[in-house]
């Protein structure tokens, strides 16, 4: 991002010499120095344009919402969040095999939970009290962890307004303790997330990480196709009924720093347009 912002800036300062080249071709001064010049503008404007560009704000008029792309800690958000899981719902670390205690996951149990595992399982169980299990694993199989496996695409709703935990099962874990997804099924997902938040937000603020960017394997989409998909999902989900009237998409800084702020801006303005922005 830094190294294209400087190109066009660059770009553009050349543009704006040769113009003046003509224009005063006898006052103008050593070609050498110009050029030195404009390189050095051209790093600085990159630098400024890549570290200042950390917040990204569309508001939208049909329905009235805004989506919002920024940096920091989720935790911190107001309103409701929403958590990755895999299709067994494990919520014991297992030494960091299961659950990495750095993971959105593990910072749930630690920052919302205290710690207290039973309590965080017992939301699951009666949240997902009205799901039939897709299939059972055989302790042999998965010593580790819960044996019922969920669809995927099921979303336990968990805590109380008005802060209500989506935890949304995207990937399956296998008997390994490796999760994968596909997009396919990551798309699906989504599309039942915003159907719990429908149901429950009641329009309120929600606010979640770039999911699948973690552990579930979707190796093959970066951090930029992954937030696209979600936002673009949100979107298209909107255009059917009203989800909630604020979106906040938190990155962690090491992920904002993969990502082209810029183009993100350019692609949430697009989808306004089509929907009806400012």
């Amino acid at each position: 991002m830094f190294l294209r912002n400087t190109m066009a800036a660059f770009g553009g300062i050349s543009a704006a010499v040769q113009f003046f080249d003509q224009l005063f071709p006898r006052d103008f001064p050593d070609p050498g120095a110009v050029t030195l010049a404009s390189v050095a503008l051209g790093v600085a404007w990159g630098a400024v344009r890549a570290r200042t560009k950390s917040v990204v704000r569309q508001e939208f008029r049909h329905p009235a919402m805004t989506v919002v792309v920024q940096a920091g800690d989720l935790f911190e958000q107001p309103g409701h969040l929403v958590v990755g899981f895999s299709d067994t719902f494990d919520t014991a670390e297992g030494g960091g095999l299961l659950i990495n205690d750095t993971s959105v996951q593990g910072q749930l149990l630690a920052r919302r939970y205290g710690g207290d595992v039973q309590r965080l399982d017992g939301e699951l169980s009666t949240a997902l009290a009205a799901v039939a299990p897709s299939a059972r694993e055989a302790p042999e199989r998965k010593p580790l962890g819960k044996l019922d496996r969920y669809p995927v695409g099921t979303v336990a709703v968990l805590g109380a307004r008005p802060r209500f935990v989506f935890a949304s099962a995207y990937s399956r874990i296998g008997n390994d303790y490796v999760a994968s997804s596909s997009v396919e099924e990551f798309w699906y997902s989504l599309n039942r997330l915003w159907d719990a938040v429908h149901r429950h937000a009641q329009r309120e603020c929600v606010a979640m990480p770039l999911i699948g960017s973690g552990l579930s394997r979707l190796d093959y989409l970066d951090e930029e196709s992954l937030l696209r998909l979600i936002l673009l999902s949100f979107v298209a989900h909107s255009r059917e009924r009203a989800i909630c009237r604020e979106l906040r998409v938190v990155l962690r800084p090491a992920d904002l720093a993969r990502i082209n702020v810029p183009e993100v801006e350019a692609f949430l303005a697009t989808l306004a347009s089509g929907l009806g922005g400012t």
